[in-house]
């Protein structure tokens, strides 16, 4: 069939999206498929119409491709498409919304509140430490930590780089020590629980892309109850949020709390799929090829299609 990979566009992610798709596109091209890569350029509309592909594999990351934008245009030009559809795809980008649908249907999430940027020049919006992060960035773009240890000062100096340099409203979050956890979905099950272990401070972007930054442990060494509770909560998640093909939820679990110590951070219905990313590397894990991986998800993106879309 004809294939369009859609990649690239102009997100803080771009990079990483080109990755994804320039793998995608030479699945696709294993697979006997008719491939066309597509970077995303603002006449998008255009180059979609002008590809005529009978799927497109959606390898975008961070907005518009991952926001609900995408999605809805290519609802509008009545294209088969993979990953989730424009309403979870909206819900899921903004964290602050994504906790307003899952913390109702029992899954743990941190509480937290959203910030002027400009507050935290006056004073600490919770206890330190905490963390403050974009409320629609995905792969930990504007992430920071704010300590007693920190050099943000007290409080926060204006002068100092950080996320209240970009955006005007944070969401204020407690920080969870212990683990960094990550738990992929494909179809209606959850595959397996990844380790993250950052070689040293938290799992940014650059320790997320950068290859020797940080150890994955898959599947990851956890008591019974957690495990189980990693891949329930991320598979309600999957469930409660309409996500489609693929997601990966992320966790962060204190052991010296127990089961107590456990919450899921965020939801990502585009996860990467690079030579580093987690849900091939999962995937792998329970017996599935990149190349079947990729497969999967088309399959599904067109019997989505076929079915009628949201």
């Amino acid at each position: 069939m004809k294939v369009a990979v859609l990649m690239g566009g102009w997100s803080a992610e771009r990079d990483v999206s080109l990755t994804s798709g320039r793998g995608i596109a030479q699945a696709c091209r294993t697979l006997g498929h008719e491939t066309i890569e597509i970077d995303m350029g603002r006449n998008v509309a255009q180059q979609l119409a002008a590809a005529a592909p009978d799927v497109v594999f959606n390898a975008l990351h961070g907005t518009p491709g991952e926001d609900g934008t995408v999605q809805g245009l290519m609802d509008l030009l009545g294209l088969a498409y993979t990953h989730s559809g424009l309403t979870t795809s909206a819900i899921a980008i903004d964290k602050e919304l994504t906790k307003k649908v899952l913390v109702p249907a029992g899954v743990p999430m941190p509480q937290g509140r959203l910030v002027v940027s400009d507050s935290l020049f006056e004073a600490d919006p919770l206890p330190r430490p905490y963390v403050l992060k974009p409320v629609n960035e995905g792969s930990s773009v504007g992430v920071a930590i704010v300590t007693d240890e920190s050099n943000y000062g007290h409080p926060i100096r204006r002068d100092v780089p950080g996320p209240w340099m970009e955006f005007e409203t944070l969401l204020a979050e407690p920080f969870i020590a212990g683990k960094e956890l990550t738990v992929a979905v494909l179809g209606d099950e959850a595959l397996a629980v990844t380790e993250l272990k950052p070689a040293q401070g938290f799992y940014d972007y650059d320790a997320k892309y950068t290859d020797g930054l940080t150890v994955h442990e898959c599947p990851a060494s956890l008591p019974p109850e957690i495990e189980a509770a990693c891949l329930a909560h991320a598979l309600t998640a999957h469930r409660v949020l309409g996500c489609r093909g693929t997601s990966r939820s992320d966790f962060r679990w204190d052991p010296a709390q127990g089961l107590a110590g456990l919450f899921l951070l965020e939801v990502n219905t585009q996860p990467g799929m690079t030579p580093l990313s987690l849900v091939p590397e999962q995937a792998k894990h329970r017996g599935i090829s990149y190349e079947q991986l990729v497969q999967r998800l088309i399959d599904m993106a067109l019997e989505q299609r076929r079915g009628g879309r949201e």
